[in-house]
């Protein structure tokens, strides 16, 4: 058992763990999804659905939408909120918005009302926030308590300390294993008895489809590679394992290759490592692979394999129509948010955090794992020396032009507010970065 020492309210340790045959396991449940309200019990929408969907009944009829959206109406604000809207406007003079785009949505959960909204329906580009979106959807769909798998089994029987049969690495997309934990599969081999295997590693790689990288991620950024079996990063699983075997005196004679397991195997071991793990990594470093691998997750939690980015893409679709959302008016291309297809809203961003607050198997994990203002992730060097050190719960997005921030903060006032910042069109990132820290020191002063 290996011990990470990631601690959340809800899961006091949740540790990647390897368990072989003679070691209990836990079974595993996806929560299943909530039926969409506005459509037949029945109906399992796909994202070509969604998009027909929203195309046939918001594009004739936007006017209708926005006028029955009462979730975030305003309404008559505090002294507080008063003095917070000056605060606000007065930021908004800032030349940098004068050459730019910004979108902002500020939301009081305490008094459940809008403090301050500009451009909160234009669809930008979310960056690294897009982590967020997935990371929402993933808690809300598969659980707090979800696990990554992966499994070594055999095919053929064992004799004499012979295998005649293959070994199949079967992969989870586990973004967190190394050629360490691999030491782990390697033992278990052993652990087995078998010290010749007359067959072939083979590594199954069928969870998901066979693209490496992700639609509109550009060819010169260092995108991580896209496969449901890494080791360190690295698409080798299948040949560090038999490098691993031969280096512990175990023979393989027919070397390493790639293929689909048969149903009927033998499990020697179980690589299992805990959702929290993943998305801490995700947010706090804004990890992209771990980030892929998460909505690889929500991809095939409902989904014959091989999944595809477009059904992690319809999972966040159905989310977002259950939130009263037009899904159609959203792109989702990726998980991570370097696609620069990914479209969504400041609006979008504030009803997500609202909702994954108001739903506390979601919160107590997800808050978390947010970088802290001043303390720790991408926001440790930010916000330092102010009100809103310590205090800021957020995750920060950079891309090309991009800036966004968007997350939780506890006001001056006491109330806890969630809120969602682009700044589109920027050349220099750290001038939305400094835009963006000045709006929290503004909330939390």
């Amino acid at each position: 058992m290996i011990h990470n020492n990631l601690k959340t309210p809800s899961t006091p340790n949740t540790p990647k763990t390897l368990s072989t045959p003679n070691t209990p396991k836990k079974i595993l449940a996806a929560l299943f999804l909530m039926l969409l309200a506005i459509l037949p019990a029945s109906a399992q929408l796909t994202e070509d659905e969604l998009d027909r969907y929203a195309a046939d009944t918001v594009y004739n009829d936007l006017q209708s939408y926005y006028e029955d959206q009462t979730a975030f109406s305003d309404m008559p604000g505090s002294q507080w909120a008063v003095q917070k809207q000056a605060a606000l406007d007065r930021l908004l003079e800032d030349k940098l918005l004068n050459t730019t785009q910004l979108g902002l949505m500020v939301y009081d959960l305490t008094d459940q009302r809008v403090v301050y909204r500009v451009n909160e329906r234009q669809r930008m580009r979310p960056a690294s926030t897009q982590k967020l979106v997935s990371a929402i959807t993933a808690l809300d769909m598969l659980g707090g308590d979800y696990r990554v798998h992966t499994y070594l089994r055999y095919s053929g029987d064992i004799s004499g300390g012979v295998l005649r049969g293959n070994l199949y690495c079967i992969g989870g997309m586990d973004p967190t294993f190394t050629a360490d934990d691999m030491k782990l599969f390697v033992e278990a081999v052993r652990n087995e008895g078998i010290t010749r295997v007359e067959g072939k590693v083979v590594a199954d790689k069928s969870m998901k489809d066979d693209k490496k990288w992700g639609e509109g991620w550009c060819w010169d950024d260092d995108n991580p590679i896209l496969s449901p079996l890494l080791v360190d990063r690295k698409d080798q699983f299948a040949e560090v394992l038999l490098k691993q075997l031969r280096d512990k005196g175990v023979t393989v004679t027919g070397g390493a290759t790639t293929g689909r397991a048969p149903q009927r195997l033998t499990e020697i071991a179980d690589f299992v490592t805990p959702l929290d793990l993943i998305l801490k990594r995700m947010m706090k470093n804004s990890d992209n692979l771990y980030a892929e691998s998460v909505f690889y997750q929500v991809a095939a939690g409902n989904a014959p394999r091989p999944v595809s980015a477009r059904q992690g893409a319809a999972a966040v679709k159905r989310l977002i129509q259950r939130l009263g959302l037009p899904a159609g008016m959203y792109v989702v291309a990726d998980g991570s948010g370097l696609s620069l297809y990914d479209f969504v809203t400041p609006e979008l961003m504030v009803r997500l955090l609202k909702y994954a607050y108001e739903k506390r198997e979601i919160y107590d994990h997800l808050r978390p794992v947010l970088p802290l203002a001043g303390v720790d992730g991408t926001l440790k060097n930010r916000m330092q020396g102010t009100r809103a050190q310590g205090n800021v719960h957020a995750k920060t997005g950079t891309v090309t032009s991009v800036s966004a921030l968007a997350g939780y903060l506890t006001a001056s006032n006491g109330h806890l507010i969630c809120f969602s910042i682009i700044n589109q069109g920027v050349i220099r990132s750290s001038d939305g970065r400094g835009f963006q820290d000045r709006v929290c020191e503004a909330l939390c002063r």
